[in-house]
């Protein structure tokens, strides 16, 4: 499915942002590239930065694949683009402040109750709760596409804990070591701050009793997990402690980590633990990848959990659908980002509508990630859709539908020359007493040629983003 070439016109001239790259692309050599992208493998073998695939007896640790052409962003475009992404977060912050306290939106009528009260992401123990600085979404994850008629869409929002920010910062450092000149020369913005800028913001959401420099600790459920690169790595870059569940333990109302010389208290975890496997006194009793007794601890307000349980719902493609109407609501101006056309199988006419057209949507489950649980219409058999609409008539409530977009495409190196490939965006932003957006993102690529899927579970790579000073 041809999409908007983001590198090259219709008529085959060069597009602004790439005019500079360009010229200096057109005196390699295709084997030197080839031999550059070999390096580039190697890097990230010798680094491990690697993910695990769940459900696969064998090679259940992958390598990234990472395309060294990069993908470039126009100061203009970024510009718009970062409006929109800091009106978006700052409306779901307030959306998810309200939904836990006097739910105004309820009240108006912009929001269905029923898709509040009977949304399995929704926790009734954050209800009447305000964390830290008010900030419920501390690290947001915005998944943005383009399309063949240049137009920016936002496909989904990750506000529970999103991954990938360490690919990020390893593509960018790969390619400073392979192309240095190029960085000066196309004046490229920096991405590489992005750990200092994380514990600044985590830092400014510190619980009001915290004296002095506070204590940060990335909770992670260990070395299986499949982000547990990045977990690591991100500690490593913060200067802040990787702690597991069994490291930690309620001291004198704090959560302590142990050290040589007894339990220190915590200010603020990052946790990248599901909210049901935090609190065995609170959710699962089974769960040892928490700490018992840290939610009393957060209602006490002695401890920051970044980001806040319940933030989940956020993440929901069901609310996703009323993202427009929840922005104006509490912005109260137009989305300038605007989401993807959205049908929601819990409405009869929708319903009707989806199962009709199976062959042409991609159908999502509200609660699904990572490409899993999709149906991607024109690409699936007769007997793959029978099944799907099987599971829509079962529970009309668990899917959304969306139109097959051609997003937008930007050139691998292959070795057969250039090939476009489709690619999606996630911008990283931080939120505390202010919205910092890194410039850039995770630009993720689907290497198969005509696939839409960008997943790397799913087969897909990745790049450097470059966006443009002015």
């Amino acid at each position: 499915m041809a999409g908007f070439d983001e590198m090259l016109g219709d008529n085959g001239d060069v597009r602004h942002p790439y005019r500079v790259y360009n010229s200096w692309f057109t005196d390699q050599e295709l084997d030197h590239l080839l031999k550059k992208q070999k390096e580039a493998e190697t890097f990230f073998r010798r680094s491990g930065i690697t993910f695990a695939v769940y459900g696969e007896k064998e090679a259940s640790e992958r390598l990234i694949p990472f395309d060294i052409l990069p993908r470039i962003i126009s100061s203009g475009e970024w510009r718009r683009l970062a409006e929109g992404i800091e009106q978006r977060v700052v409306a779901i912050n307030a959306f998810l402040a309200d939904i836990y306290h006097r739910q105004e939106i309820v009240r108006a009528g912009r929001v269905p109750e029923s898709l509040i009260r009977n949304n399995s992401a929704f926790l009734p123990w954050m209800v009447g709760f305000t964390p830290p600085k008010n900030v419920y979404t501390h690290i947001i994850g915005v998944d943005i596409v383009r399309t063949s008629e240049n137009e920016f869409f936002v496909l989904e929002d990750n506000a529970r804990t999103p991954s990938g920010v360490s690919y990020m910062l390893e593509n960018r450092e790969t390619m400073m070591q392979m192309f240095p000149t190029l960085f000066a020369v196309n004046r490229v913005r920096p991405v590489e701050n992005y750990p200092v800028l994380l514990r600044q913001s985590l830092a400014a959401t510190a619980p009001p009793g915290c004296d002095g420099e506070p204590t940060i600790a990335i909770l992670t459920p260990g070395i299986h997990n499949s982000a547990y690169f990045e977990h690591s790595f991100l500690a490593d870059q913060m200067g802040a402690e990787l702690v597991e569940g069994t490291d930690l333990r309620v001291v004198d109302g704090r959560v302590a980590m142990r050290t040589t010389r007894g339990y220190k208290p915590i200010d603020v975890i990052y946790r990248r633990v599901d909210d049901e496997f935090l609190d065995p006194l609170t959710f699962r009793p089974e769960s040892y990848l928490g700490v018992p007794g840290i939610m009393d601890v957060y209602r006490a307000g002695n401890i920051t959990i970044a980001n806040a349980p319940g933030t989940g719902i956020a993440d929901d493609k069901a609310i996703y659908s009323y993202i427009p109407d929840i922005v104006e609501f509490y912005t109260g101006r137009k989305s300038i980002l605007q989401n993807v056309p959205t049908r929601r199988c819990s409405e009869a006419d929708d319903c009707k509508y989806v199962l009709e057209h199976l062959d042409e949507l991609v159908v999502k489950e509200v609660h699904g990630s990572g490409g899993y649980g999709m149906l991607v219409g024109p690409t699936s058999s007769k007997a793959e859709r029978e099944i799907f609409a099987e599971k829509i008539k079962a529970n009309p409530g668990n899917y959304i539908a969306q139109p097959t977009l051609s997003l937008s495409t930007v050139p691998i190196v292959t070795e057969g020359g250039l090939a476009p490939r489709h690619v999606d965006l996630r911008p990283y932003v931080l939120v505390s007493d202010g919205v910092r957006i890194v410039p850039g993102g995770l630009t993720r690529v689907a290497l198969k040629q005509g696939s839409l899927v960008v997943n790397s579970s799913q087969g897909g790579g990745t790049k450097d983003t470059w966006v443009l000073e002015d």
